[in-house]
């Protein structure tokens, strides 16, 4: 069965960390951090991440994703002061996510390939493992008319790799799930989610959250690591034409 719709995972797939907004949610907490030190700190702390095998992405599922451990290993790596308030630190930011979420700076040319993909008649969403107010943030994005599908854990009760959540987001796109294909960074709940379930499934290895560029999935699961990339692979497989590319990796 061809893949007729497409569905997009957030945090590290469609955004990004905002470097900018964290050093200004840590100032509240009354410690002072450098933007430059964290974008130049991120590769490191994701290395140690997915070296440890957690299994989600940046986005946080209700605690289902090991986001403290990340934001610890970033602020050390960032060298943030006082490390013995990091764990406080990470606590309020943590609780802070529903109000202000951190994975909110757009990841070049993913947010047009989305809009190419809706002007080819394709049908697009968000399906992603995150605190419930994921439709939220993609408003604050005006992003809403791009993605008018927002399947959130933290909303519908179940998070990948779960298959229920990914027949979920098919329903909501008006496809039988064996029509879906998902883009996703984690290969446990995305990419390994979207096969169980019986979806295609695309593995979106961007820095700096894959810094490493060898990266191998599964038996007929493209790798891409920037927009060009995702674009070509995706037409390829919903059979779309090539020759037009309003999408810059």
């Amino acid at each position: 069965m061809l893949p007729r719709a497409v569905t997009f995972d957030f945090g590290e797939t469609l955004a990004t960390l905002d470097a900018e907004l964290l050093v200004t949610k840590l100032a509240r907490l009354g410690a002072t951090a450098s933007s430059a030190r964290i974008v130049a700190a991120l590769p490191d702390a994701w290395e140690i991440y997915q070296r440890a095998g957690h299994p989600g992405s940046a986005d946080s599922g209700g605690g289902r994703h090991p986001w403290k451990p990340l934001m610890a290993g970033l602020l050390a790596q960032a060298s943030v002061p006082d490390p013995s308030r990091h764990g406080a630190f990470v606590d309020a930011l943590f609780d802070d996510q529903p109000r202000a979420n951190l994975w909110r700076k757009p990841i070049p040319g993913m947010i047009e390939l989305v809009r190419e993909l809706a002007a080819h008649g394709v049908p697009v969403g968000v399906l992603s493992n995150s605190e419930g107010r994921l439709a939220e943030l993609v408003a604050e994005l005006a992003w809403t008319r791009d993605l008018p599908v927002v399947i959130d854990s933290g909303r519908v009760g179940v998070a990948k790799p779960e298959p229920a959540i990914f027949r979920l987001a098919a329903d909501a796109l008006g496809v039988a799930v064996g029509e879906l294909i998902h883009v996703g960074d984690s290969l446990r709940a995305d990419v390994m989610g979207a096969l169980d379930a019986g979806a295609a499934a695309l593995w979106f290895t961007s820095p700096p959250a894959y810094p490493d560029a060898t990266r191998t999935g599964p038996a007929g699961v493209p790798v891409c690591r920037n927009a060009c990339e995702t674009r070509a692979a995706l037409f390829a497989r919903l059979g779309l034409p090539v020759e037009e590319n309003e999408v810059t990796s």
